[in-house]
C-alpha cells in the first residue's frame, strides 16, 4: 500500500516540475524582445562615442602633405570636413606608398584609407569602397628630353625598349600586367619603395624613361617637375574612392548622404577648384623661366617679401608670387600705362601709401603688401578664410567697385557672391554689354583678375613646395603625427 502511495508521489512530482519547467520558459519566451538584445555597436556609432576618426593618409601633394600653414592637401581637407560633419577629430596614420597604405588599412582600428585609390574591379572585390569622390585617367609620363630624340612614345606599341618604372601595388601595375598578358612588349619594374611622385622625379631626371601616374597627379607635379610630360592616356576613366573598414554599412550609408549634400553645396567644387584650377595654366616655357628666376632674382628680394609678409600677415610666398605675376621679379619694370617697380604701383597709389621712389625693391614691396592688405580689410566680411585673399587679389588687379558689381552679378545669377569659385565665372561677364551697362562701375576685363589669382596661386604653390638649393622638389616633410 505504502510503495503504491510513494509512486503516485514521485509520478505528481515529476509532472510538477515538468509543469513547472515548461510554464517558466513559455513565459520567458513571452517576456522576450528582439529590442532588448544586447548588440555590438556600429562602427559609426562608436566614432561618435569616441569622437576620433582614425583614418590612414597617403603623403603626397595630392592627398596630404604638411604646408607652411599646416596639414594641407585635397584629400585630407575632404577627410577633415566629414571629421566634422561626424563631431570627431582626425587621428592620421601616414603612408608613404600606395603599398603601405593598403597594408595599413588592413589594420583593426582603421576605420578610412584615402591614398588616391582607383575603385577598380580588380580592387572592388577585396576592398569595400565608399562614395567617388575624384574622376581620372591614368597616363604614361615621360621625360620630355626625349621629344627631340624620336623616342617619346605616342602609343602603347611605342613602349617597346624604354626604361619603365612603376609603383609595386598601384592600379598602374595591374594595367602593365594585362597590357602584358596582351601581348604588348613592355619592360617594366615594380618599385615597392618609391611613391608615384618620387617616380616622377626619376623621369625628370631622366633615371628612367617613363612611369604611369593618374591625370590628377600629373596637373600637379608637372609645376614642380618641368622636365616631365605626359604622353597618352592608357586607362578608361576610373573613380577615385575612400577604402572603408570591413562592416561599416551605416558609416557607408552615412557617407554617401554627407557627399551628396556636400556635393550639392557647391563645397567639393569649391575644394577641386582650389587645388586644381591652377595647374589648368601650365605653360611649360614660362615655368621654366619662373624657376631659372627663383635661383637667380628672389634670394636678392625674399627677405623684404618675410619681413613685410610678416608685419601685415600675409604669406611671403604669396608675396613673392604676387610680385612675379606684375613684374617677374624685375625693380625696373614698367608697363605702358606707367605702373612701375617690383609690385607695379600707379603713381596715384604709390603717393597714397607713402612710397617716394617705386623703383626701390624695399618701398615697392612695403607698399605693395599695405596695399594689398588694405584691400584684404575691404573685402566684405561675409567672405570667408582663402577667399578673403582671393578676392582681395583680383581687386588689387581690377578694382574693388568692380568685385562688388561681380558680387551683384553672381547673386543675380542664383551663384553665391562670397565664393570665389562664383565669383570667378561671373566676373568674366562684366567685359559684355548686356552684363556690364546694368551695374555700378561698368565695363571691366573680367577675366583678367581671373588668371591673375590663379597665376599667383600656380607659383605661390611651386614657391612652397621648392627647395632652393638645388631648384627641385622638396622631399615631402615626415609628418609628426603619431601611428597607431
Amino acid at each position: 500500500m505504502m510503495n503504491k502511495i510513494d509512486k503516485n508521489i514521485r509520478v505528481i512530482l515529476a509532472v510538477f516540475f515538468a509543469f513547472s519547467f515548461f510554464t517558466f520558459g513559455w513565459l520567458s519566451h513571452s517576456a522576450y524582445k528582439p529590442g532588448n538584445r544586447i548588440e555590438k555597436p556600429s562602427i559609426l556609432d562608436e566614432i561618435k562615442k569616441i569622437k576620433i576618426l582614425n583614418v590612414v593618409l597617403l603623403n603626397a601633394p595630392s592627398t596630404y602633405y604638411i604646408g607652411t600653414d599646416g596639414a594641407q592637401g585635397f584629400e585630407y581637407d575632404l577627410l577633415y570636413a566629414y571629421a566634422q560633419h561626424l563631431g570627431a577629430t582626425l587621428n592620421i596614420t601616414t603612408a608613404n606608398t600606395i603599398k603601405e597604405a593598403i597594408e595599413f588599412s588592413k589594420l583593426p582600428q582603421i576605420h578610412i584609407t584615402s591614398a588616391s585609390l582607383a575603385k577598380t574591379k580588380a580592387r572592388e572585390k577585396i576592398f569595400n569602397f565608399g562614395p567617388s569622390y575624384f574622376e581620372v585617367q591614368e597616363q604614361v609620363i615621360c621625360n620630355r628630353g626625349m621629344l627631340g630624340s624620336g623616342k617619346f612614345p605616342r602609343d602603347t606599341d611605342s613602349l617597346a625598349g624604354l626604361k619603365i618604372s612603376i609603383g609595386e601595388g598601384t592600379s598602374y601595375r595591374d594595367t602593365i600586367i594585362s597590357l602584358q598578358k596582351e601581348g604588348y612588349d613592355i619592360n617594366a619594374t615594380f618599385d615597392a619603395e618609391s611613391s608615384t611622385e618620387e617616380l616622377l622625379a626619376q623621369v625628370a631626371s631622366h633615371e628612367i624613361d617613363c612611369t604611369i601616374a593618374d591625370s590628377n597627379i600629373y596637373a600637379l607635379n608637372q609645376r614642380y617637375f618641368p622636365r616631365i610630360a605626359s604622353a597618352f592616356v592608357i586607362s578608361e576613366r576610373e573613380q577615385l574612392a575612400w577604402v572603408l573598414a570591413e562592416g561599416s554599412s551605416e558609416l557607408e550609408s552615412d557617407m554617401y548622404s554627407w557627399f551628396n549634400s556636400y556635393n550639392q553645396s557647391g563645397k567639393l567644387a569649391q575644394l577641386k577648384d582650389h587645388y586644381y584650377s591652377y595647374v589648368l595654366f601650365f605653360d611649360y616655357y614660362n615655368n621654366k623661366m619662373f624657376y631659372k628666376r627663383v635661383k637667380s632674382r628672389l634670394p636678392k628680394y625674399k627677405k623684404y617679401f618675410d619681413k613685410y609678409g610678416t608685419q601685415y600677415g600675409i604669406p611671403w610666398s604669396l608675396l613673392a608670387a604676387q610680385s612675379y605675376q606684375e613684374s617677374h621679379w624685375n625693380p625696373k619694370a614698367k608697363s605702358f600705362t606707367g605702373v612701375r617697380g617690383l609690385m607695379m604701383l600707379t603713381r596715384r597709389t604709390a603717393k597714397l601709401l607713402g612710397v617716394k621712389n617705386r623703383l626701390s625693391p624695399s618701398q615697392s614691396i612695403k607698399g605693395g603688401t599695405r596695399h594689398l592688405n588694405q584691400m584684404i580689410k575691404n573685402v566684405p566680411k561675409e567672405v570667408q578664410g582663402e577667399d578673403r585673399l582671393k578676392f582681395a587679389l583680383a581687386a588689387y588687379n581690377v578694382g574693388m567697385g568692380h568685385i562688388k558689381d561681380a558680387q551683384t552679378l553672381s547673386k543675380r545669377m542664383g551663384l553665391n557672391q562670397n565664393y570665389w569659385n562664383d565669383l570667378k565665372r561671373a566676373l568674366p561677364l562684366l567685359s559684355q554689354k548686356r552684363y556690364y551697362q546694368t551695374l555700378k562701375h561698368g565695363y571691366a576685363r573680367g577675366s583678367e583678375p581671373v588668371r591673375y589669382v590663379d597665376s599667383i596661386y600656380d607659383y605661390r604653390d611651386i614657391l612652397e613646395n621648392i627647395d632652393e638649393e638645388d631648384n627641385e622638389v622638396k622631399v615631402i616633410k615626415e609628418t609628426k603625427t603619431t601611428k597607431k
